[in-house]
């Protein structure tokens, strides 16, 4: 029954923001982020708000996934906007919520996605991917640049600044939010939970493995410039302190996935992370029919089988990928830009 509240409750509300949605044009350039010190350059998109209509095109081109119209480099719309950094999932790019991107835009809002060095598409070094920490770095700097680059500063308003994360995503939502890493919490999990899938990817990834990556996965990675968090469906909740769970007071959205397709268990996962944040600081939805490749981008027709042929296994990110992930699009997409815009 619960659950079915939290569900009603969300539709409603998107109905809500969809009336109060603004008539823009969702524009599209490059983002570049580069670092002359350690090397950690950031790649990916800017989507924003803009009152031209054309030249449209696709925001990108694939036999798999289903592109979006955008103005590229279109001129902005005047004012200031709010800002959503988006951070991807394991192995993934900042192509895979450009759906959610774009929609966002269209309401008003300038959204930045980057390519996390070590756990992307393109970038799977091992050293990187263990040096897991830098991931909600990545998103800090992605608003240092928004909100003092000149291309973008314009644009931004420094006082509405929010994060989506989606699975390794949502992992770097929490610790910029506050979460701390608790490596000797972790493994007594582990050891008590052997084959989790969380225990599993951290150790072989060799995170906190050593005394000095300890002691930078286990620092504060909060960014207090973030107002509220969005969380699509995360992995490595029992990562966190409890003690500093207890401590998160800016607001958050979580959704739960119950279609297990990724192995993720959302007793341990998300229905764990607002069980144990403070009373009213989570707001938790779970649609029966949800997965957790949903949050990927739609499916073209044949996508599902060229998947099976080229990366067997990977077909799983299209299943059900076309019209019923198209109706979670729209109902994820009216949620999220509601609980925005109430902060």
């Amino acid at each position: 029954m619960k659950r079915i509240s939290y569900i009603l409750a969300g539709v409603c509300a998107a109905f809500a923001a969809a009336a109060q949605a603004q008539p823009y044009q969702p524009g599209m350039a490059n983002l570049d982020i580069p670092d002359a010190v350690s090397g950690r350059d950031l790649s990916g998109f800017v989507w924003y708000p803009t009152d031209a209509t054309a030249p449209l095109s696709y925001d990108f081109e694939s036999e798999v996934w289903v592109g979006t119209q955008v103005v590229m480099e279109a001129e902005p719309a005047s004012g200031q906007f709010p800002l959503v950094v988006l951070s991807h999932g394991m192995f993934g790019n900042s192509y895979n919520q450009a759906w959610f991107a774009s929609a966002l835009a269209e309401r008003g809002y300038v959204v930045a996605a980057i390519n996390h060095p070590g756990t992307s598409t393109w970038s799977r070094d091992p050293d990187l991917t263990r040096q897991l920490w830098e991931r909600p770095k990545d998103v800090s700097r992605v608003i240092d640049h928004a909100t003092t680059s000149p291309d973008l500063a314009r644009l931004v308003d420094s006082d509405r600044v929010f994060m989506a994360g989606h699975s390794l995503g949502g992992f770097a939502a929490i610790a910029l939010a506050g979460a701390r890493y608790d490596a000797a919490s972790l493994q007594r999990f582990c050891d008590e939970t052997p084959g989790e899938l969380a225990c599993g990817i951290l150790a072989g990834w060799q995170i906190a493995q050593t005394p000095e990556d300890r002691a930078q996965m286990e620092a504060d990675l909060s960014d207090p410039r973030i107002k509220a968090f969005a969380v699509f469906d995360l992995g490595g909740t029992q990562s966190f302190s409890d003690t500093s769970l207890r401590q998160i007071d800016r607001p958050m959205l979580v959704f739960g996935a119950p279609i297990m397709s990724s192995g993720l268990t959302l007793d341990i996962e998300s229905r764990a992370l607002v069980a144990a944040l403070p009373a009213g600081v989570a707001r938790y939805i779970e649609p029966e029919t949800l997965s957790h490749f949903d949050f990927l981008g739609l499916c073209k027709p044949g996508g599902f089988e060229i998947l099976a042929k080229e990366e067997p296994g990977d077909e799983i990110i299209c299943a059900d990928g076309g019209a019923p992930r198209a109706a979670k699009h729209e109902m994820i997409i009216e949620v999220v830009a509601e609980f925005f815009s109430q902060q």
